[in-house]
């Protein structure tokens, strides 16, 4: 385990529900978050003050979505118009700890608080309305830079500046976010992947059973589904 393992919280954002624009259809969201000053509690579903519109997000194998803000020049190098923090609608926008490093399970020391990764982040298409590039969510996937999700091991307080520390890892596998993100939202017909991952205990409950049904919908019929996927066939 790399014992040095840390990153830096630039940023603790919230977002309230507004309304963003898809292709011509507004939709309620709340993605758009901004940074609050001092400490603020983080419980066990999530960040004080952060709403969400639908029931299936969040929650408590969900609570606190991370994105590296060493991703955030790429994004303006492909023209993509990003805020200084919160781009990606992410509670804790973080200085280091991209998904290559972070492994699913690893548990991590913020402020009073120890949070530990349960999934990397599906895009939807809530990217794509919030800066108007139908492609951008497509290259989130790609490019692996989605960010990742956490369940609260520890109720405190985090607030910028606040150093995010590696202090538990799952020696029992040495599967990398984006390696997760991968088999995920990228190579679906990965279904040994699929399989492996189900066996990680920190794995949330949401992607196990996304991950199951995708294997038996395989399995049963023999489906292709990179491929039923792009036609809008099937869902992921």
């Amino acid at each position: 385990m790399r014992n040095n393992l840390r990153g830096t919280v630039a940023a603790v954002c919230v977002g309230t529900v507004g309304e963003l624009d898809s292709s011509g259809r507004k939709i309620s969201s709340a993605f758009v978050k901004r940074a609050v000053e001092g400490r603020v509690r983080v419980g066990s579903l999530g960040v004080e003050g952060d709403e969400h519109v639908y029931e299936g997000h969040g929650g408590e194998d969900a609570a606190v979505l991370v994105y590296s803000r060493d991703h955030y020049p790429f994004w303006r190098d492909l023209g993509v118009e990003i805020p200084e923090v919160g781009a990606f609608a992410e509670n804790l926008t973080v200085e280091g700890l991209p998904e290559a490093e972070v492994h699913l399970g690893d548990s991590f020391e913020v402020g009073s608080c120890v949070l530990q990764v349960s999934e990397p982040r599906s895009p939807c298409y809530k990217i794509a309305a919030r800066y108007g590039r139908k492609d951008i969510s497509i290259v989130v996937q790609e490019t692996g830079f989605t960010g990742y999700l956490l369940r609260v091991l520890q109720e405190g307080d985090v607030a910028a500046g606040d150093e995010m520390r590696l202090v538990e890892r799952d020696a029992s596998h040495d599967y990398t976010v984006a390696e997760a993100g991968r088999i995920l939202n990228v190579a679906r017909n990965d279904l040994a992947g699929a399989k492996r991952l189900l066996d990680i205990e920190a794995l949330s409950s949401a992607i196990k059973d996304k991950l199951a049904a995708r294997i038996a919908r395989s399995e049963r019929l023999g489906l292709d589904l990179d491929r039923l996927y792009l036609s809008g066939r099937v869902e992921a």
